[in-house]
């Protein structure tokens, strides 16, 4: 997750970020991203390459991982929790490192893909399971691509977007954020700079569906959308998208059939929204700083749980990810600028466990570099596996 206007450059996202007023900014280019271009480069534009865009490069953490445990659990019904303060293990996109890691409750790295090539891959932001645990959707928004991991071959198994050149064309798109792999196999990508979400098929390629008008950026969905940078897939198939300006969060049917339509209380930038636990509520992180983590009730719009630390070790700095942990009911939140991942505990609203140094960037043992992404691993028994 960053800053999505392109009069944006690759400094100002590294410093300017935590005091730009992102509203003024979609306004500033919103006439022209009203205007799409009625003859589009049907090879797209070329992007130049910073040294910030390029990370660590390509890099290991080193550890000797053990070997993966079958799947034995599914979303609905996971293997034995872990329980406090982390029940499962976790996948991290490891942006600046050009890495996925997935680290245990217990802090050890268990599973780690490399970069297999920064021109192909690089900057991944997001990363979410496959309804049966076995793929990984990856988004990159500064490398203009979305992809499909083998998680046990740690291969890429698909892309779409063509790395380093942003368009709109066909096998295009212009700063994708969010991805994931629907029930049917269908892969489904929030791309920023286009205005729109689209449903992709990986057997051809082709776009079974958009929602939002290519280039018409504001709040109308299904129609137009308004900078969206998040398409959760609820249990039940419906889509939650996030769109940045006015902190937009709805709810909409495979069939384009809006539910409901809210703005998220006091939220300025909002991340990835998600569902909670039971479904019933919106969990949101506050991409700002300092950030926030707000959960509320879509149909009376009240919030129900929010974490807003002002300053001190607690304070959160560009957050783009909050999730309700099952099992504990705890908070588990990326903090993308200050290099780490933690747990908030839902009571007492202290950090409980946290991987990742704050302010410190590395790629051994314990430190990351510029997270952004993560989700549950919650379909292989890792507990048992590294107690045998």
């Amino acid at each position: 997750m960053q800053l999505l206007p392109n009069v944006v450059n690759s400094k100002l996202i590294k410093v300017a970020v935590k005091s730009i007023f992102i509203i003024a900014l979609c306004h500033q280019t919103s006439n022209a991203q009203n205007k799409p271009n009625k003859t589009p480069n049907p090879s797209g534009i070329e992007v130049q390459v910073t040294t910030e865009m390029m990370g660590a490069g390509v890099v290991s953490s080193g550890a000797v991982l053990p070997p993966i445990p079958p799947i034995t659990g599914n979303r609905q019904n996971p293997v034995a929790s872990w329980g406090k303060p982390l029940p499962f293990p976790i996948v991290i996109a490891d942006r600046r490192n050009n890495r996925l890691i997935e680290i245990a409750p217990n802090k050890k790295i268990i599973w780690e893909f490399p970069s297999p090539s920064i021109k192909a891959y690089r900057g991944n932001e997001d990363v979410n399971f496959s309804p049966d645990g076995k793929q990984l959707a990856v988004s990159e928004e500064d490398n203009f691509d979305i992809h499909i991991v083998d998680y046990e071959k740690k291969t890429l198994a698909w892309t779409y977007g063509v790395p380093d050149r942003r368009g709109s064309g066909p096998g295009l798109l212009n700063y994708p954020d969010d991805a994931h792999i629907l029930a049917d196999g269908k892969v489904i990508t929030a791309d920023i700079r286009n205005c729109r979400i689209l449903i992709i098929d990986p057997k051809d390629n082709s776009i079974a569906t958009q929602w939002g008008t290519t280039g018409k950026c504001k709040h109308n969905p299904p129609y137009e959308l308004a900078h969206p940078n998040g398409a959760t897939p609820m249990e039940n198939g419906d889509i939650l998208i996030t769109e940045i300006s006015d902190a937009w969060i709805t709810r909409i049917t495979r069939e384009g059939k809006i539910v409901w339509s809210v703005k998220a209380p006091n939220i300025k930038y909002p991340s990835d929204a998600f569902p909670t636990v039971d479904g019933k509520q919106v969990i949101v992180a506050d991409f700002w700083k300092p950030g926030r983590v707000v959960i509320f009730d879509p149909l009376t719009k009240k919030i129900s749980w929010e974490y807003a630390v002002k300053d001190g070790e607690g304070v959160l700095d560009h957050s783009s990810i909050a999730r309700e942990l099952p099992d504990t009911g705890d908070i588990l939140i990326v903090d993308d600028l200050h290099d780490r991942v933690i747990v908030v505990d839902r009571k007492t609203k202290e950090i409980i466990w946290q991987y990742g140094e704050m302010g410190k960037k590395g790629y051994t043992q314990g430190f990351l570099n510029y997270p952004d992404g993560v989700d549950l691993d919650v379909f292989r028994d890792w507990k048992s596996a590294l107690t045998k």
